[in-house]
């Protein structure tokens, strides 16, 4: 993998080392700092100028210092959400890296969030460093950066590989327009491995590698009857009720333990590799974390496996009538929300709907109308792939301990357009942990797993300028 000299050793322990101050020194809170400062909220569009400026003010100088040659471009979807492709090109390069960041966060929520803390202000309290987006995603690729130009200065400018870098600015939207940019984008993002960092370690303590994610369709089951609801008694047991409907409907996908009961909508299988990976996984384990729920989801198998591979189909809500107000009358309409979350090879998003739909039809509940809203296809790099050994390799050289295999994350990220449509191996590194609070008030990032973060990447950069695939 590496360079075993003594020379190169000590080189490579001066990069983690020089990383380490970057943190002890503060220098990389006072970056991150400005960078959280940004009100860079992708679903209000009264904000697009915080991310024209991040862009501009922030990333672009960032890079620029680091020899990269930078371009903003419109999004061919959606307007409000541009992208940035930097790229830094060696003539006698062995290959190239393409790594990625969202400069987008979610919603303040700034009434929400405990006394002394300002989502927009990056605040120290212990270990915990507070502000939106700290964990995601602004720590994280300003941890990948940071480590990447302290490689960059100790190697006299020479890494002997090129670096391209995509950032977009939707992803809390769903990433609109993310795999049109990439298809139409090929040569620019051109690159032999796609590194990042995004989501959750397995728990704060575990250096991380996940390869993927689950995919994800979100269904919306809908019964309308009639355009008003009618007296309970005057009417009970002459007219349909919605509700009762659609409960039988919901009770004919997933049982009372969470197990999926339509046959098109679970996996196969669990492959060998991901079955040995997830075997060394446990899941619930930070302080914090809820209570594993015992005997719930597919029987048979570890709640690592139900996690990491296999399916679940969650009901987000369900609504008839007026539950905040309930009244003696029998529901016209009744609708329901839910989730399905599936590993590769188990099925895709165009056929979730149809499968469904078939399903209902088979237990006479036809008049159940089923449409998607959305999905978001899964994706998964082979645990045995040789940049998956790189990677793993690397950290633990760095960490002195094995890093957990995550074969694809139990949530879901848009890493289909770096798999399938630029059709790369997908290694991600990821920089937070569970109990986080991503998207919710009082976001945090740990100060400890940052430095840990910090010397895992400038070990694996250094690590690269010697690596042939």
């Amino acid at each position: 993998m590496a360079e075993t000299t003594a020379s190169s050793v000590a080189a490579r322990d001066e990069a983690i080392a020089a990383s380490q101050r970057r943190v002890d020194s503060g220098q990389l809170f006072a970056e991150l700092r400005t960078r959280v400062a940004r009100r860079t909220v992708s679903t209000d569009p009264d904000l697009v100028q915080e991310i024209e400026d991040y862009y501009s003010e922030d990333i672009g100088p960032a890079v620029e210092q680091m020899g990269f040659a930078w371009q903003r471009y419109d999004n061919p979807v959606s307007p409000g959400h541009p992208f940035v492709i930097a790229d830094r090109t060696e003539e006698d390069a062995a290959f190239t890296v393409l790594l990625y960041g969202h400069a987008d966060v979610q919603p303040p929520q700034t009434d929400q969030w405990r006394e002394g803390l300002d989502p927009w202000t990056l605040t120290v309290d212990g270990d915990r460093w507070y502000g939106r987006g700290s964990a995601d995603n602004k720590a994280q690729h300003t941890i990948n950066l940071a480590a990447l130009e302290e490689v960059i200065r100790l190697s006299d400018g020479h890494l002997g590989f090129s670096v391209r870098v995509l950032f977009e600015s939707g992803e809390e939207a769903g990433s609109p327009g993310l795999s049109e940019f990439c298809a139409s984008h090929r040569d620019e993002l051109a690159a032999d491995v796609f590194i990042a960092s995004d989501g959750p370690r397995i728990s704060a303590a575990t250096p991380t590698v996940f390869l993927g994610s689950r995919g994800t369709t979100l269904l919306r089951l809908t019964v309308d009857e009639r355009d008003r609801s009618h007296h309970s008694g005057n009417w009970g047991g002459v007219l349909s009720n919605a509700g009762t409907i659609l409960a039988h409907a919901l009770s004919s996908l997933v049982d009372a333990q969470g197990r999926i009961l339509v046959e098109e909508l679970r996996p196969t299988g669990i492959d060998d590799a991901v079955r040995r990976a997830t075997d060394l996984l446990s899941v619930g384990t930070d302080p914090g974390d809820p209570s594993l729920t015992d005997d719930w989801g597919e029987p048979g198998l570890t709640p690592a496996e139900r996690l990491f591979a296999w399916n679940t189909l969650e009901i987000l809500d369900f609504l008839c009538g007026d539950p905040y107000q309930p009244v003696g009358a029998i529901p016209g309409t009744a609708h329901a929300d839910l989730q399905l979350r599936y590993v590769v090879g188990s099925t895709t998003p165009g056929s979730v709907v149809s499968a469904v739909r078939a399903h209902l039809a088979a237990a006479d509940l036809d008049r159940v109308a089923v449409e998607s809203r959305g999905d978001m296809a899964a994706t998964r790099l082979h645990p045995d792939d040789p940049w998956v050994r790189f990677a793993m390799e690397s950290i633990e050289q760095t960490t002195g301990g094995v890093p957990a295999l995550v074969p694809n994350l139990a949530g879901t990220i848009p890493n289909g357009a770096f798999a399938d449509v630029l059709g790369l191996p997908t290694v991600w590194i990821p920089h937070s942990y569970p109990g986080c609070a991503q998207h919710a008030p009082n976001e945090h990032v740990l100060g400890p797993l940052v430095r840990e973060s910090m010397q895992m990447m400038a070990g694996l950069f250094w690590d690269l300028r010697s690596h042939r695939p």
